[in-house]
């Protein structure tokens, strides 16, 4: 290892401030330099060091970032020139977010480098949700995936859901764009049952998070949700997802009664 800086691949939890680790709040409020994803709210990143310089190298479908190689000499350079470098990533910096190249360019460049764990989006999304992802009475297992392929991914065009989608496991799909109707006929081709409870979080641990519920047989007529959203799927949702659509039913019922009382 060189005798410059350090990078710390840490992960910023799903948008909470309150859900940083105390180590990354550490971090971050002595780091000379924070190279941060675009999904790192702006409340996290006024967490940092006031005299660090912080740049954007976010990557998201809809808008053209840095490419993969410009922030690993980025992360390269400023370890390089003796500072203590934060690589700041949503979630967890395990889970979908490039961890592996970033270690390997690292380790290429003989810099020293260390992982800060992080809350990932699906945990955030079944506290949103009210529930448990694993039940031995319903569920023993939980499968992390994500829907998105990256350009140039050599993996295959279709996921294979039958290896995936078990009626004794929890499904977390990352990245599960919009078209949930075809998400919904894969996972029914795959065998897991219409009536299996499901639910999409968006933005979950943010003021603006929202959560619907359905059956998998309904997904395709939940909204529209905006980006970074979660789509859970499973019998350890159960209870949560019955007692989210009975509230709706009833708030629903009561907009009713107020319509009709006022005609």
């Amino acid at each position: 290892m060189t005798d410059g800086g350090k990078v710390y691949l840490a992960g910023a939890g799903p948008g909470d401030p309150d859900l940083l680790t105390v180590k990354a709040l550490r971090l971050l409020a002595c780091a000379d330099v924070v190279l941060h994803d675009d999904l790192v709210p702006p409340r996290i990143l006024a967490l940092a060091n006031p005299l660090a310089e912080i740049v954007n190298v976010g990557k998201r479908c809809s808008a053209k970032g840095p490419a993969q190689s410009e922030i690993n000499s980025r992360m390269i350079a400023s370890a390089r020139a003796g500072n203590s470098v934060v690589r700041l990533k949503g979630g967890d910096p395990g889970v979908f977010g490039r961890l592996a190249e970033e270690i390997d360019a690292l380790e290429s460049a003989g810099i020293a480098w260390e992982i800060v764990p992080g809350i990932t989006a699906g945990l955030a999304a079944a506290a949103a949700l009210g529930t448990s992802l694993t039940d031995r009475r319903k569920s023993a297992r939980v499968v992390i995936i994500t829907n998105h392929h990256a350009a140039g991914s050599e993996a295959p065009t279709e996921r294979d859901w039958k290896a995936l989608a078990r009626e004794d496991a929890t499904l977390l799909i990352y990245m599960p764009g919009h078209d949930f109707g075809t998400l919904r006929a894969q996972l029914l081709a795959a065998g897991l049952p219409a009536e299996i409870p499901a639910a999409v979080v968006s933005r979950a641990a943010s003021p603006d998070q929202s959560v619907e519920c359905a059956t998998l047989g309904e997904l395709n007529a939940l909204a529209r949700v905006s980006a970074p959203s979660i789509v859970l799927v499973g019998w350890a949702l159960d209870a949560a997802v019955r007692r989210a659509l009975a509230s709706q039913s009833t708030a629903l019922l009561a907009e009713a009664d107020l319509i009709l009382s006022s005609r």
